[in-house]
């Protein structure tokens, strides 16, 4: 596809997207579906000029996928402001871990007995389709840092966390086939890509986000230095986090996660307003200078505007990403196997693995419903398939492979995307009467 074509298809569905927002969010559709359809057009299925093979751009791919999620990977840690002790954690950290485990489980179950893989592939199959995207779910994560709903929290924290935790299965899979630097299995893949790799990702991540974030904190309101560049602050963290993680053979999407929960303890003072709860005076160029540098509002200043620049470097990706998966839709299939396949994963290995990671825990019957519906596929799985694809699946089984990924993330973008405005919406509106009915009525106070 020639540039000025690449330009001009790229240039104006941005525009549409940005003139038509407000109207998308009213609608029973996301953006990504329109994404979807304008890649499936611009590529070999519609006037094919985007010609994208899975095999032979597999490295290429792997690289725009990676990017995509390391910068949606650091919004999502951005944005969740509860506190680590907060017992909250705990929901998120148990989908990404015991329903993680469970949900390539059973994946592998349903891939070696119905559709006849070697136990590898089908392990690796698991894997790819296991994590939630963290780049789609923007309909369904926390809306502000002090967010406290159940299935906005969870559904945020697993999609930051198991984007990394499904890397031991990766390689797992991959060790089964021959293929990979951990060809055998035993306690080297425990003790080095599961626990070493998780572990140490999540302290560097961490470190680097609290350490940047309290020195750029302390030259401003010290010695009124480091003072905006915050598009800067962000790439450079993403790239630090996850080049020192990788460097230490950990894996880089949890240390970037970590890295943008860290960076919001970097507050100086313990009085500082939340980002959105900044005084509206101080969006004025010589207002905002003076709160990058008050020890008061520094800290949340720098968290707004950090957070404000990785949102839209995030729905960039989105856009590249989905137009991407379009582009691959002649390479997926939807038969009778595909489809008995699909309609498991949905609607009982999804459910059936929230349902145990959070067994015990306090949330509703409705919360847990909308957390196994919205295991939202995207991103991530586009990673990890062209991650395997990369290092030398054999033909015949990355084709089966990218088949199976393409109709999913597809189908996923498509029913998770009809679906989302009317669900949450309907959530929100009980959720609502049922705190007004529980609040006191005027006549009592």
């Amino acid at each position: 596809m020639a540039f000025p074509i690449w330009a001009l298809v790229v240039g104006a569905l941005l525009v549409a997207v940005a003139l038509s927002g407000s109207l998308l969010s009213r609608l029973p559709l996301s953006a990504s579906m329109l994404y979807l359809g304008v890649g499936y057009a611009v590529g070999p299925g519609g006037w094919g000029l985007l010609n994208v093979d899975p095999l032979e751009h597999s490295g290429t791919l792997e690289t725009i996928s990676e990017i995509a999620v390391l910068i949606s990977l650091f919004s999502v840690g951005l944005r969740l402001g509860q506190p680590l002790s907060s017992p909250r954690w705990w929901w998120p950290v148990r989908l990404a871990s015991a329903s993680m485990a469970v949900t390539v489980a059973l994946i592998a179950a349903v891939a070696t007995l119905g559709l006849g893989m070697p136990m590898g592939a089908a392990i690796l199959l698991g894997a790819i389709l296991a994590p939630t995207d963290p780049v789609l779910a923007s309909d369904v994560q926390v809306e502000r840092t002090q967010d406290r709903d159940p299935v906005r929290f969870s559904l945020t924290g697993e999609g930051g966390l198991n984007d990394g935790s499904a890397f031991p299965f990766v390689i797992l899979g991959l060790g089964l086939l021959g293929l990979g630097e951990h060809g055998a299995v035993g306690w080297r893949w425990l003790a080095v890509d599961v626990l070493w790799a998780i572990a140490g990702g999540l302290v560097i991540g961490a470190s680097l986000g609290v350490a940047v974030g309290k020195l750029v904190v302390y030259l401003r309101t010290r010695h009124r230095e480091a003072v905006g560049l915050d598009e800067f602050l962000v790439l450079g963290l993403i790239g630090l986090a996850a080049g020192a993680a990788q460097l230490a053979h950990t894996y880089g999407f949890l240390a970037v996660f970590a890295a943008g929960v860290a960076m919001q303890r970097a507050e100086r003072s313990p009085r500082a307003a939340a980002p959105e709860l900044l005084p509206t005076g101080l969006e004025e160029p010589r207002g905002a200078e003076a709160a990058a540098t008050d020890p008061e509002h520094a800290g949340a200043h720098m968290m707004r505007a950090v957070r404000g620049f990785n949102e839209q470097l995030g729905r960039i990706g989105e856009v590249v990403v989905v137009l991407a998966v379009g582009a691959l839709l002649p390479h997926a299939r939807l038969d009778a196997a595909t489809g008995g396949f699909l309609l498991l994963l949905f609607v009982v290995i999804r459910p059936v693995s929230v349902w145990l990671g959070l067994l015990g825990a306090p949330v509703s019957s409705e919360q847990r419903v909308l957390m196994s519906w919205f295991g939202i596929r995207g991103a991530g799985s586009i990673y990890y398939l062209m991650f395997a694809v990369h290092r030398g699946v054999p033909g015949p089984l990355a084709r089966e492979l990218v088949a199976i990924t393409l109709t999913t993330v597809a189908c996923s973008i498509v029913l998770h995307g009809v679906s989302v405005t009317p669900l949450m919406n309907r959530y929100a509106a009980r959720k609502a009467r049922r705190a007004a009915s529980a609040s006191p009525s005027a006549s009592e106070r």
